[in-house]
C-alpha cells in the first residue's frame, strides 16, 4: 500500500528529474512568485486561494490542514505543490518558526521551506540533522483531539474489542464498580503500576449496510484508573467514573501515542463509502469522529480526504403531466433527489474493513448513513 511518505518521495523523484532542485536556502533565477496568479497558475490545475501569501511563518498550534487551506482552495492538493528539500532530514516535516515560500516552476505553484526556525528566530537552510523531537512537528490534524478519542474510543473495530483487556471481577464480590472501587482485569500484559486505563462498555454492533457484516461496535466511556497490582489478573482502582463498571467491560490505555505523520491527499482508488457510526451516536460536527465501512483492503490510508454527501431523499412527484397535486396524496412516481455535499473528513486510522475519519469541514450535521467518496 502506498503511504503518504512514499507519495512525497515519488513527487521528489519527479522534481529531481526536472533538474530544478535547489540548494538549501537558495532559490535559482527564474524561481519566484508570479504576481497576479493567485487562483490557478498558468498551465496548472491546482486551485490556489485568491489571497495565498508569498510567505508564511509556521506558528505553534498550526496544523497541516490549516496551512494547506491558507494556500489551497482544496487542501488535499498539498502533495502536488510541496517541493521538498532532500538535503534536510525529514524534509516533509514542518516545525514552528519555519518559513514557507510560495514559488512557481514552469508556471506550476510550489511550496518550499525557505528558512528553518530556530530558538524563536530563523536561519538559512544547510545540510543537517534535525534534532528537535518529532512531537514538535506540525501534525496534519489536531493531535489532542485524536489522542483523546483513541484514549477513550467510543467507536471500536471488532478486532479491537476481541483482543482488548477486560474486567473479570470486582473486589469484595461487588457486581458493579464506581469511583474508589477496585477491579481485576485480564489481558493487560506487562502494564506497569500506575499506568492508567480507560474502561469502555461495549454497546451496539456496527454493521456494514451493504451486506450486514459485523465491522465493530459503539462504546460508552465508563471511567478510568491506574494499575495498583501488576499481573494477570491485574488490580486497578477506579479514580473516576461516568457510569457503573461491569464485568466484561473493556480496557484501553488512557495515553496513546498517535502517529499523525501524514499529509492530506486524495485517494488514488475510487472510494464509495458509507458513514456507519458517528461519535455522538446520532449527528456530528467539526472535529468529531466518524466510522466508515471502508478500510485498508479498499485502499484507504491515514491522510486520505473524503467528501461527505447527504443522501438524497426519494419523494413522490404528484405534479407530473400538468397535475396540480390536489387529491393525489400518496400517488405519483417516486423521484430520487440528488445527493448534497455537506462536508469533508480525513481518515486518521484504517483497519482492515473499517476506518476512523475526523470531520474537518461541515455545512450541515453529518449523520449515520451519509455517503463518503473521493473529493
Amino acid at each position: 500500500m502506498k503511504t503518504a511518505t512514499s507519495s512525497i518521495r515519488s513527487a521528489l523523484v519527479l522534481s529531481l528529474a526536472t533538474g530544478l532542485t535547489f540548494a538549501a536556502g537558495f532559490l535559482p533565477s527564474g524561481l519566484s512568485a508570479q504576481e497576479g496568479e493567485r487562483t490557478i497558475a498558468t498551465g496548472s490545475n491546482i486551485p490556489l486561494t485568491a489571497d495565498a501569501p508569498d510567505e508564511y511563518v509556521v506558528k505553534p498550534g498550526d496544523t497541516l490542514w490549516d496551512i494547506s487551506k491558507l494556500f489551497l482552495r482544496d487542501p488535499w492538493y498539498w502533495p502536488e505543490i510541496w517541493y521538498v528539500n532532500p538535503q534536510v532530514e525529514n524534509p516533509h516535516l514542518i516545525y514552528p518558526g519555519d518559513v514557507l515560500k510560495l514559488v512557481y516552476i514552469d508556471g506550476q505553484p510550489r511550496l518550499t521551506i525557505a528558512e528553518r526556525g530556530e530558538s524563536g528566530g530563523t536561519k538559512r537552510l544547510s545540510p543537517q540533522v534535525r534534532r528537535e523531537p518529532l512531537s514538535q512537528a506540525i501534525t496534519a490534524i489536531p493531535y489532542d483531539i485524536v489522542a483523546s478519542f483513541m484514549g477513550r474510543p467510543t467507536l471500536l473495530d471488532k478486532d479491537q474489542v476481541r483482543s482488548a483487556p477486560y474486567i473479570v471481577a470486582m473486589r469484595d464480590g461487588h457486581i458493579i464498580g464506581g469511583t474508589g472501587n477496585e477491579v481485576y482485569a485480564r489481558g493487560i500484559g506487562d502494564a506497569a503500576a500506575d499506568e492508567r486505563f480507560s474502561i469502555i462498555h461495549v454497546e451496539e454492533p456496527i454493521r456494514d449496510p451493504e451486506n450486514n457484516d459485523l465491522l465493530g461496535y459503539t462504546g460508552i466511556y465508563v471511567g478510568a484508573g491506574p494499575v495498583v497490582t501488576e499481573g494477570d489478573p491485574a488490580k486497578l482502582t477506579l479514580t473516576e467514573s461516568a457510569r457503573e463498571a461491569l464485568q466484561g467491560d473493556k480496557l484501553f490505555p488512557e495515553s496513546v501515542d498517535v502517529n499523525l505523520d501524514f499529509v492530506p491527499h486524495a485517494p488514488e482508488a475510487a472510494i464509495d463509502a458509507t458513514i456507519i457510526a458517528v461519535q455522538s451516536h446520532r449527528v456530528t460536527g467539526q472535529y468529531q469522529v466518524v466510522a466508515l465501512n471502508r478500510g485498508a483492503r479498499h485502499g484507504l490510508e491515514p491522510g486520505h480526504i473524503l467528501a461527505v454527501s447527504q443522501r438524497g431523499a426519494a419523494v413522490r412527484d404528484r405534479y407530473a403531466k400538468g397535475g396540480l397535486g390536489a387529491g393525489a396524496l400518496g400517488r405519483g412516481k417516486k423521484v430520487q433527489l440528488p445527493n448534497e455535499r455537506i462536508g469533508i473528513v480525513m481518515v486518521f486510522k484504517a483497519f482492515d474493513r473499517m476506518s476512523y475519519g475526523l470531520v474537518m469541514e461541515t455545512s450541515r450535521e453529518i449523520r449515520h448513513g451519509d455517503l463518503a467518496s473521493n473529493p
